[in-house]
């Protein structure tokens, strides 16, 4: 049996390849829509794909069904509940598919979307957006929160029925918005779940809703049109990034932050490529249907980033900056001269962080923004003072610094560094605890 897990660490989305090698079958299971590894992994062994399954529609990126269908002629498989407008075969509970000698059945296990289908074959589980490792999915981005909760238990419960020795592959790692608290393991088992994942043991339908359907935390960006592109018309292939000029386009900064700072487009936002889940977070700071050009450090870093930036279902990207005019600079500030900034007065401070991080400790006087809604606030956050952006590291006190310079207000990062640095050099921080909570 060939067996073949795929990670996209950018986004936390893991795909499959599931397939005979002796009959020369394989099946894709919720394959992004970068397809290249997926084929050139099929090729070396020496199987060709005949199926996609979709274990459901996919809300955080978008799905590599289109390309697969329109440029090798493979047929897609989901379930009807998903609504799907693209040709496909109708997947029901308990349908065996056969690849070769390898059978691979279908268990519908709705709860995280109406269609949600997980699929067993030889003693594994490919879990999609049911059951994470030390996790379960989010319930309420396809239907109302304690709805999408109840059905997520019994759908859980069910997967709980299985024998402890059956391996567990979710459809997501630690860094996907589709669920929290999730490792990064790549793999459990049915056991070691039952033991070890807390939201398991509730074993109540009405704690585990009340559990699970107020998570709180922000909905994958661009989440109404990843979904309408995933169920929509297949989609082919994007023509790649070349050389161009700004235009009107906004800039999308996507080299290192402490290059971007050093030199810049004015008005460019600065996204580091780089960095942990750009597509999400680039997705959260660009607005719909926004036209965008590139400032890389080399075409090659321009194509990764329009790579990852199709995977969240942006597609307007007129290029990449053939001759940028790098002449504006963002100065960041050091952890070291908060103190003597803030006794000053001279500046505001702006923490950056979710609502729930802000919450466990805070600089006192700081506001709370998270950065992903800071261009929407654009220049009303200026208050006079410089101000000053902190997260817990430093990577999203750059991209809100660089929104806020964006709209014209004067803004500084602290760029290496963030609260526990402030914490560990004794700054004080107070704790929040919010209603309900």
């Amino acid at each position: 049996m060939l067996f073949h897990q795929f990670v996209d660490g950018d986004l936390g989305c893991a795909s499959y390849l599931v397939g005979d090698e002796a009959a020369g079958e394989a099946v894709l299971v919720d394959p992004a829509y970068a397809i290249e590894p997926y084929l050139s992994a099929a090729e070396q062994a020496g199987v060709r794909v005949v199926r996609v399954l979709e274990t459901h529609t996919h809300a955080d990126h978008v799905s590599g069904h289109g390309r697969l269908a329109l440029e090798q002629e493979i047929p897609v498989s989901v379930h009807p509940a998903g609504e799907a407008a693209y040709p496909h075969d109708a997947l029901a509970d308990g349908d065996e598919i056969a690849v070769g000698n390898v059978r691979v059945r279908c268990l519908h296990t709705p709860g995280h979307r109406p269609e949600h289908c997980c699929f067993l074959v030889e003693g594994r589980l490919l879990t999609g957006d049911s059951l994470f490792v030390g996790s379960v999915a989010r319930p309420d981005l396809a239907v109302e929160a304690r709805e999408g909760a109840e059905g997520l238990y019994h759908s859980l419960m069910r997967l709980l029925e299985l024998p402890d020795d059956v391996r567990v592959y979710p459809g997501h790692v630690a860094g996907s918005l589709c669920g929290t608290g999730m490792s990064s393991e790549l793999s459990s088992t049915i056991g070691a779940e039952r033991q070890g994942n807390a939201l398991l043991t509730i074993r109540t339908l009405a704690e585990f809703v009340d559990e699970t359907a107020g998570a709180g935390s922000p909905r994958p960006p661009n989440m109404e049109r990843i979904v309408e592109l995933n169920r929509g018309p297949f989609l082919a292939a994007q023509p790649p990034a070349g050389p161009t000029t700004r235009d009107d386009a906004t800039v999308l900064d996507v080299r290192p932050a402490e290059i971007s700072a050093a030199g810049h487009v004015p008005g460019a936002l600065n996204v580091p490529v780089a960095g942990s889940a750009f597509g999400t977070k680039a997705g959260f700071v660009l607005r719909p249907d926004e036209r965008i050009v590139l400032h890389a450090g080399s075409p090659e870093e321009a194509g990764l980033a329009a790579q990852r930036l199709q995977a969240v279902g942006i597609f307007e990207i007129v290029g990449y900056l053939a001759e940028p005019e790098a002449t504006a600079t963002l100065e960041p500030v050091e952890v070291a001269e908060l103190d003597d900034l803030l006794a000053s007065g001279e500046v505001d401070v702006i923490d950056v962080r979710e609502h729930d991080e802000h919450d466990a400790g805070y600089i006192p006087g700081s506001r709370n923004i998270p950065y992903r809604l800071l261009r929407a606030y654009g220049a009303s956050v200026a208050n006079g003072k410089r101000i000053v952006t902190i997260c817990e590291s430093g990577a999203r006190a750059t991209i809100a610094a660089s929104v806020l310079t964006a709209a014209g207000v004067d803004a500084s990062p602290v760029l290496r560094g963030g609260i526990p640095d402030w914490q560990r050099r004794g700054g004080q921080t107070v704790a929040f605890r919010r209603c309900g909570r």
